[in-house]
């Protein structure tokens, strides 16, 4: 029986979605089982929102970037001990029930500069999300973590 049968449309919200608060381990959970997510910050034309392919690797967010890209240049402080807050969201969203997640991830931005770190960064295995070389490696570490699930009531 199709959805239009049942008198159902996709796309349109149930008649009493229940929105369920995730604890972070449920969050990092969801997190480690996706490859691509979003990262907010102030650049220098404002708020920016770019998808990064990404890993949770060792409790932290690792992304690459390319070096001297804009995101590299807006995310240096200038200091090696200070980095800019970000966040970053993962979610998965069904376009027929909308029923699915959301995971936001608030912390610092920290370039992987040293050698060490950058072999670090290189052990997440994480590819660029438009290919190329990207040697920028970049980690997360998470201050905050919060999420949310929305489904049908009843629904488990």
């Amino acid at each position: 029986m199709s959805d239009e049968t049942r008198g159902e449309v996709p796309g349109r919200m149930a008649p009493e979605p229940a929105v369920v608060e995730l604890n972070e381990a449920e969050c990092l959970k969801l997190v480690a089982g996706q490859e691509i997510g979003r990262i907010a910050f102030t650049s220098r034309y404002g708020i920016t929102v770019l998808p990064v392919n990404y890993r949770l690797h060792e409790a932290s967010i690792v992304f690459r970037t390319g070096e001297g890209s804009s995101m590299d240049d807006d995310l240096r402080t200038g200091s090696a001990h200070a980095d800019y807050q970000v966040a970053f969201e993962v979610d998965e969203i069904s376009p027929v029930t909308r029923e699915g997640w959301s995971v936001l991830i608030l912390g610092p931005a920290h370039h992987l500069d040293s050698e060490r770190e950058r072999a670090a960064g290189a052990k997440s295995a994480v590819a660029p999300w438009t290919g190329g070389t990207k040697e920028q490696f970049m980690r997360i570490l998470p201050t905050r973590i919060t999420g949310r699930r929305i489904r049908q009531l009843g629904q488990p």
